[in-house]
């Protein structure tokens, strides 16, 4: 299939590439990853980076603006995005030609040509192997490099998650010959702000677990509010108790307008099929879902209980 993928952007001068909505390091890394290796070696073709701008990841860079006319006769390789409900930015069905480039589970097939690999750590995983597939037409550069091992290490939490193997590690030490600053990606990435930190310590005082090892803590809006932290701010505090003993399987529940955003997270019990019970999906030991009332909440914290029994 990659043989396939460098073959049809060979084909198209005009390459648009998009990732998935609420952003994350791996979605920023594989999609403009990508296109700075697509940049480099075909300097000749134009390449866009699409999608909702999200602030806390501007260091890794910037998407583009673009009219609805540069969709006529393109190219379009969507990154890291498991389903198109979560493909940001609807334009991406009117290219002359889609891709997928992704590494969870293959449940929604799309695209004219789909790579899945899910046993990568991250789709930025992938786009490494991309280019080291073809060592006689694709070269990577610095730009790219950086970009790649941001992903690589958003999705693996620092090298720590179990989605971590040999390969991987071999990519990222690939990456790192390159003289990006990494204690810059790590500073930017990890910082937290101090509202969130104060909402962290709340967190750790106030959620719950049950003897069975399954764990949950909810964040309403009046909370939100007290804390003075945004919905994605709050989000990203999902793993504050992974380090609690006993702890198999935990929910972070927030509100985010209409809806709450459930981040859940495991040590063992496979967890991505409870997600799609609430609209949801991802990994077998990190997914996400959406409910639509409060009244859902208990419902899917029992079910992670029988889970974790």
């Amino acid at each position: 299939m990659k043989r396939a993928i460098l073959d049809v952007i060979k084909e198209y001068e005009m390459i648009i590439i998009h990732r998935h909505v609420r952003p994350d390091p791996d979605a920023y890394g594989s999609q403009m990853g990508l296109a700075a290796i697509l940049k480099g070696n075909f300097p000749e073709k134009k390449v866009f980076c699409v999608g909702e701008d999200e602030p806390s990841l501007r260091f890794l860079g910037e998407v583009d603006l673009i009219a609805d006319s540069v969709y006529d006769g393109a190219l379009v390789i969507v990154c890291d995005t498991a389903n198109t409900e979560r493909i940001d930015d609807g334009r991406y069905a009117m290219g002359a030609k889609l891709v997928k480039v992704d590494h969870h589970p293959n449940e929604d097939v799309y695209g004219d040509l789909a790579w899945v690999d899910t046993g990568a750590s991250s789709c930025s995983e992938m786009i490494a192997a991309f280019v080291e597939a073809f060592p006689k037409e694709l070269t990577l550069n610095e730009t790219a490099a950086r970009l790649l091992y941001a992903g690589i290490v958003g999705d693996t939490g620092r090298f720590l998650f179990p989605n971590t193997t040999p390969k991987t590690l071999r990519y990222a030490a690939d990456l790192v010959t390159f003289p990006f600053d990494r204690t810059e990606i790590f500073t930017k990435m990890y910082e937290t702000p101090l509202n969130a930190v104060k909402l962290s310590g709340y967190i750790l005082q106030n959620f719950q677990m049950t003897e069975n090892g399954a764990a949950h803590i909810y964040i309403n809006q009046a909370l939100l509010e007290k804390f003075e932290v945004t919905a994605r701010d709050a989000s990203q505090l999902v793993n504050r108790i992974d380090s609690v003993i006993g702890i198999k399987a935990w929910i972070l529940f927030v509100q985010e307008g209409d809806i709450i955003r459930a981040r859940l997270r495991s040590k063992g019990p496979v967890i991505n099929e409870l997600a799609k019970e609430y609209r949801g999906g991802g990994h077998p030991l990190a997914s996400g879902a959406t409910l639509i009332s409060e009244s859902e909440i208990p419902e899917m914290v029992a079910k992670l209980e029988q889970l974790c029994n």
